[in-house]
């Protein structure tokens, strides 16, 4: 770890560059998490992210990310869309609807998938879980990003019809969702989760669980590039836990770093990597892309799109590191041998890193790591490398 004296104070690469206060008032035409209040309460800058109003940083966005590469930083994250499916046939239902096969995911088991239109470019990047109640009935949680919520329900709205038999139920409202995210976190949260030993339960694993007296969902899993865990409770709930695992030294953590542990751990965010003008191979997320013997909007159009992405010409996502302390943000030309191959789709300077990253798209032809690369950074060239993905990995 660097020096943080020496370290620019990233900007978010996902967060609007918009006026925003502390004030309910001031965007009280918002959606709020049940924690919203205690945000405003406790000096958070708020801003308007998909239509919520969420903190974007309490102190500074550096301090909150390397509290959680550090130790434990906690984050809000009920702007997530919560979609539960019950009924028999809800793996099935599932399995027609994303990228990758989950009528075969056993209780207990998460997988990450994608949501694809008819011509296999991406609508959305999920969770599905298959969990169990304390009656022992099977169900599924669909978790797809705040900004795609309403597309997503809407896309799938008209495809029950063919499955009278699975009933969802859209919960994102009546439950809160947070992140604990850090080499600390599984250590804080374990004394509010006794029903579950948290160091135990797999990656991409998760379960009902008793938190801090309440019933709720404990998953192994995140969007920091850092071990943890992240918990689903009512909304009545949320305030309670969340004070509790402040009291035990858990960093409240806003938007902002989120987005800069999410680049430097390589993790697409939808909007900036991730689109429906973009394919699943084109971003490098052929992993979650099960083609043989299934059935799934776009399914088709991504066997002939598979092939397309290996042409010279067919963009691919890269990971760039600059020198010096100027950051391309998105949207910034990225150049080869003085010629156009691509564009950045997200860019700050990593405080874990001390130097500037960037995501973005170019010419599978000059796409191999080690390439150097010019990026534009407003009208004069800065010289980039492509390096491999992620940026960053946590310490074993």
């Amino acid at each position: 770890m660097n020096d943080t004296s020496k370290t620019t104070q990233p900007a978010p690469s996902n967060v609007p560059e918009a006026s925003a206060s502390g004030s309910l008032s001031a965007v009280s035409r918002l959606a709020t998490t049940p924690l919203t209040s205690w945000h405003a309460e406790h000096g958070a800058r708020l801003v308007d992210f998909a239509g919520w109003q969420m903190p974007v940083q309490y102190t500074s966005i550096v301090s909150e990310h390397l509290a959680t590469r550090q130790a434990a930083g906690l984050f809000d994250i009920s702007h997530m869309g919560r979609l539960r499916f019950d009924g028999t046939a809800a793996g099935e239902f599932l399995d027609r609807l994303v990228t990758r096969r989950v009528d075969n995911l056993l209780p207990g088991r998460i997988r990450y998938a994608l949501i694809t239109n008819d011509a296999g470019g991406i609508l959305d990047d999920v969770l599905v879980y298959h969990l169990r109640d304390a009656a022992d009935q099977s169900y599924h949680l669909l978790v797809v990003n705040a900004s795609n919520r309403q597309k997503i329900l809407d896309w799938i709205k008209p495809r029950l019809t063919d499955f009278p038999g699975v009933h969802l139920t859209d919960a994102t409202h009546d439950w809160a969702m947070l992140a604990l995210q850090g080499p600390q976190a599984l250590a804080l949260a374990q004394p509010l989760v006794p029903t579950v030993a948290l160091a135990k339960l797999k990656y991409y694993a998760g379960a009902e669980a008793l938190i801090a007296g309440h019933g709720g969902i404990v998953s192994r899993t995140g969007y920091t590039g850092e071990d943890g865990c992240e918990l689903v409770v009512g909304a009545s709930a949320a305030r309670g836990l969340w004070e509790q695992l402040i009291a035990a030294g858990a960093k409240p953590a806003g938007l902002g770093c989120r987005d800069t542990l999410r680049l430097e751990a390589g993790m697409p965010l939808y909007g900036h990597e991730l689109s429906a003008d973009i394919d699943p191979f084109q971003a490098d997320l052929a992993f979650a892309v099960d083609l043989d013997g299934r059935t799934f909007p776009g399914r088709d159009a991504l066997l002939s799109r598979r092939d397309a992405a290996q042409l010279p010409d067919s963009p691919r996502r890269v990971g760039l590191t600059l020198d010096g302390r100027r950051v391309p943000r998105e949207h910034f030309e990225l150049f080869a041998q003085g010629a156009l191959v691509g564009r950045t789709t997200s860019g700050t300077f990593s405080p874990s890193l001390d130097r500037p990253l960037a995501m973005g798209y170019v010419a599978r032809r000059a796409s191999d790591v080690g390439t150097p690369l010019e990026v534009d950074i407003r009208g004069r060239r800065e010289s980039a490398l492509i390096v491999a993905l992620p940026f960053y990995r946590r310490p074993a």
